[in-house]
């Protein structure tokens, strides 16, 4: 399998990577940034599985990137990358931490599919899991989840006075299986970091938060929590939300390689496989 070692500057010719190697001190700082945007024009053209791979967005070539403020020789992450063409977006997640002689040991829980079909995330079934990868072994999860705002937390309509802060409650407050109010839902969550950048003229919202309850059936400490790292992105009235957790220890090891899976993030131009999450509400197959 061919496999590519890519400096900063070389980076240049695939715009999802471009951010990667700064992400610690520009992506998760703690302030609430709100970003304007415009409606960007439909494009003239749909865009070919051949498009994208000639894009460098193939998931058959892995890359390997340096971590985030670190030295490439230090802390390189070789990485891959998923395209769901079903819901036109893309991602990077890891690999293998070459300097730590670590392999990451993915399992694709949920293959892509419509929203329509997919799993709910919550008894409203307003926030759904479209696709997700675990590794079991060392509790990681990267999932993608697509659901409509909540207008109770986001009180404007215009998506350009939007915050990070009110979208990751928007999301948290959706995100949970238990029938507890929206209130209880965000109360499970501590949100500690917030940043909004524009990127091809569309706002992406980024969050790290910690979940309070115990992640794990067999470690009950009270001081133990899951750390999330999440974008999101809107498109068609519906927030797309990339979200990677790791237990609270592990996270110095393997947070950089999940924040840099989260600044991978990337709505796609949609082809004739792709399916708005408004098509055929009622249809599960």
């Amino acid at each position: 399998m061919a496999m590519l070692l890519l400096s900063q500057h070389s980076l240049s010719f695939l715009p999802i990577y471009t951010t990667t190697t700064t992400l610690r001190k520009s992506y998760f700082r703690p302030q609430i940034i709100s970003c304007s945007s415009s409606k960007p024009s439909p494009p003239s053209h749909r865009t070919s599985r051949r498009d994208l791979i000639l894009l460098g967005l193939s998931s058959s070539l892995p890359i390997i990137l340096p971590s985030p403020g670190s030295h490439a020789e230090e802390e390189e992450v070789k990485m891959a990358s998923v395209v769901d063409e079903i819901n036109a977006y893309t991602y990077m997640y890891p690999l293998e931490l070459p300097s730590q002689n670590f392999v990451f040991k993915w399992v694709e829980s949920r293959k892509p599919e419509r929203y329509s079909s997919a799993a709910p995330l919550s008894p409203d079934a307003r926030l759904r899991i479209v696709s997700e990868r675990i590794d079991i072994i060392d509790n990681l999860v990267i999932s993608v989840a697509i659901g409509p705002p909540n207008f109770q937390i986001i009180k404007s309509k215009d998506k350009s006075s939007w915050t990070a802060k009110e979208i990751a409650d928007s999301v948290l407050s959706d995100k949970s299986a238990l029938r507890v109010t929206s209130s209880q839902r965000m109360a499970e969550s501590s949100v500690l970091d917030v940043h909004c950048s524009e990127i091809d003229g569309e706002p992406y919202w980024y969050y790290e938060y910690l979940v309070r309850r115990s992640p794990t059936k067999t470690v009950q400490a009270s001081n133990l929590y899951r750390h999330n790292v999440a974008s999101t992105v809107e498109r068609d009235g519906f927030l797309y939300t990339l979200n990677a957790s790791t237990l609270s220890k592990e996270w110095d090891k393997m947070g950089p390689a999940l924040e840099k899976t989260v600044a991978s993030f990337r709505l796609l131009p949609s082809t004739d496989n792709y399916v708005p999450p408004y098509k055929d509400p009622w249809r599960f197959w």
